[in-house]
C-alpha cells in the first residue's frame, strides 16, 4: 500500500511527514518515515493506531529518536522488535522511569510526581538499550536518503536536529515555532546553548524546514527563526517586568508568567517555571539589569 493511503503525508520523494494527534500538541509529537532500502522513522510521538498501521502496512525496520522527552518516546514499545537508535547524549536514567523522572524535574520527590501525572498521561515506559547510538554529525543512510544527526541543545542535553542533503529537508525537531516559544523547563534546559542550536540550524542550506509540533515549512524560513530566536528576548522582558520593586523566585514563580497558571498541574508547572526564570535571572545579572540580594531579585541601576 502506497504511504499517501494512510496516516502519512508526502513532504518530498522517500519522505513523509506523519502528523500526530491533537495538532502536534503535547503530549504528542510529529513522526517523519524515510522510506528506502531501510524504512525509518524518526520519534514515536503519534497514536497507537497510527504506529500500528504505518509499520504493518509498510513496515518500520528502525527507530530513531530525536531526544528523550516523553512526548517522543512515548510509543516506542510498539515497536520495541525493531531497531532502536538512541542519541549518544542520551543517560542511563532513560532506562528506568524513577530516574527518569528525576531527570527532569530535579529531585526524586518531584519526580515521583511527574511520573504521576506526566507518566500517566503518556502511557510512558522505559526505554530499552538501544541497538545503536549516533553522534553528532554521523551519517543515517537507507540508500535514498542521507540523513545527519546534528546535536542541537538547549531544549535538553540529547536533543538533535536532521538535515537530509538529497532533497535539502530540515528536521529541527523541538527547535518547533509554536507560539509559547522555546521551551527550557528542565535541569538540562540553557539558554545561550539553545540560541547556539538554532542559529546552527538555521544556517543549513535546507528547501524546507518540518518541526516536531507545527506542519511543515516550505521554502525560507528565516523569518520563523528569527521570531524564535526574539522570544527569548520577549521571555527575559517578561520577567524582568514581573520582578517591580523586588521578588523572590518563588514570588516570580508564583506570578507564572510564561504559563499564565494554565498548565494542566500546578505543581508541575512551578517546577518547569522556576527553571525558565531562573535561567533568565541569571542572564538579567548579568547585563546588570538585575541584582540578587540575600535571595531577593531587584532591578540593577
Amino acid at each position: 500500500m502506497k504511504p499517501d493511503n494512510m496516516h502519512l503525508h508526502k513532504i518530498c520523494e522517500n519522505i513523509y511527514l506523519a502528523a500526530a494527534p491533537e495538532k502536534g500538541r503535547f503530549p504528542y509529537c510529529n513522526s517523519f518515515l524515510f522510506t528506502g532500502d531501510e524504512n525509518i522513522l524518526i520519534d514515536a510521538g503519534l497514536a497507537d493506531d497510527q504506529i500500528i498501521e504505518i509499520d504493518q502496512k509498510i513496515g518500520i525496520d528502525t527507530l530513531v529518536i530525536s531526544h528523550t522527552h516523553p512526548d517522543h518516546i512515548k510509543r516506542w514499545h510498539l515497536l520495541s522488535h525493531r531497531k532502536l537508535i538512541l542519541p549518544a547524549e542520551s543517560p542511563d536514567s532513560v532506562f528506568n522511569l524513577d530516574d527518569l523522572g528525576t531527570r527532569y524535574v530535579g529531585t526524586p520527590e518531584k519526580g515521583r510526581h511527574w511520573i504521576d501525572v506526566i507518566g500517566k498521561l503518556t502511557g510512558l515506559r522505559a526505554l530499552r538499550e538501544p541497538d545503536a547510538r549516533y553522534h553528532d554529525g554521523d551519517i543515517i543512510d537507507n540508500g535514498t536518503s542521507h540523513i545527519e544527526a546534528i546535536h542541537s541543545p538547549g531544549h535538553l542535553d540529547d536533543h538533535y536536529c536532521f538535515f537530509e542533503h538529497n532533497s535539502g529537508t530540515l528536521l529541527s525537531t523541538d527547535i518547533d515555532f509554536t507560539g509559547f516559544g522555546p521551551w527550557y523547563g528542565n535541569p538540562e534546559g540553557r539558554i545561550r546553548p539553545f540560541i547556539e542550536s538554532i542559529r546552527k540550524v538555521m544556517a543549513l542550506p535546507y528547501r524546507r524546514v518540518c518541526t516536531s509540533h507545527k506542519p511543515p515549512h516550505e521554502g525560507d524560513a528565516t523569518a520563523l527563526f528569527k521570531s524564535y530566536l526574539e522570544a527569548f528576548e520577549l521571555q527575559r522582558i517578561k520577567v524582568l517586568a514581573a520582578i517591580e520593586k523586588g521578588k523572590t523566585l518563588a514570588e516570580l514563580t508564583a506570578l507564572s508568567p510564561f504559563y499564565n497558571n494554565r498548565f494542566m498541574d500546578l505543581r508541575l508547572q512551578n517546577y518547569f517555571e522556576e527553571h525558565m526564570i531562573f535561567e533568565n535571572l541569571q542572564l538579567l545579572i548579568e547585563q546588570g539589569l538585575v541584582i540578587e540580594i540575600n535571595g531577593t531579585y531587584i532591578k540593577g541601576n
